[in-house]
């Protein structure tokens, strides 16, 4: 199995780490045949506050059908997150994840690219949940349920509140893709249990 790990620029370090590290326990340690392979729109993406990553593919490379899920960590709109999180290719990409009823896992404020991508309306989701809960109203204005839950799993769609939940959502992410008893052994392995 193969997971798209797909990056605005001015993602969050932390919400991109844990999809990398809880795979790459499940890969490693368990053997579980599953891999991340990242993406962005150049080879190399710079994180919220500077992080410099080199990405596997580029956007434009990306057949939906060799992978089995997505994943969007959430990023700063002061370092340019929505530029590239709400770009037609961008949007395209989760469009075209969903109506293969692929998985789809955002953290923070990613929901509102799906959001955008038209994919959560009529839909249950979260988002950013602070500051007076002004991104869960504006994930509201593109037609989604605002749930009052840190994680909300509506069919095929993961979304989180913030930072904090990036552990919930990738091992929520690992539990689709294998079971509860494979995401449990691991989960527990890095002390999360």
């Amino acid at each position: 199995m193969k997971v798209l790990l797909l990056l605005a620029k001015g993602f969050e370090t932390m919400e991109f780490s844990v999809f990398v590290d809880v795979i790459g326990w499940a890969r490693n340690d368990y053997h579980y045949d599953i891999d991340v392979i990242t993406c962005s729109f150049s080879r190399t993406v710079v994180s919220t506050f500077g992080i410099s990553v080199i990405v596997d593919r580029l956007i434009d490379e990306i057949n939906v059908d060799e992978y089995d899920a997505l994943a969007i960590p959430g990023g700063f709109e002061e370092f340019g997150f929505y530029e590239e999180a709400y770009h037609e290719k961008f949007l395209n990409l989760i469009r075209k994840f969903n109506e293969q009823q692929k998985p789809i896992a955002s953290i923070c404020v990613a929901a509102l690219a799906l959001g955008k991508s038209g994919i959560l309306r009529g839909r249950n989701a979260t988002t950013y949940h602070l500051r007076d809960g002004y991104r869960q109203s504006q994930l509201a204005e593109f037609g989604a349920n605002i749930v009052g839950l840190p994680i909300v799993v509506d069919d095929n769609v993961i979304t989180s509140y913030c930072p904090e939940t990036a552990a919930g959502v990738a091992f929520k992410l690992l539990e689709t893709l294998t079971s509860t008893e494979q995401m449990q052994v691991v989960k527990e392995a890095m002390g999360f249990c």
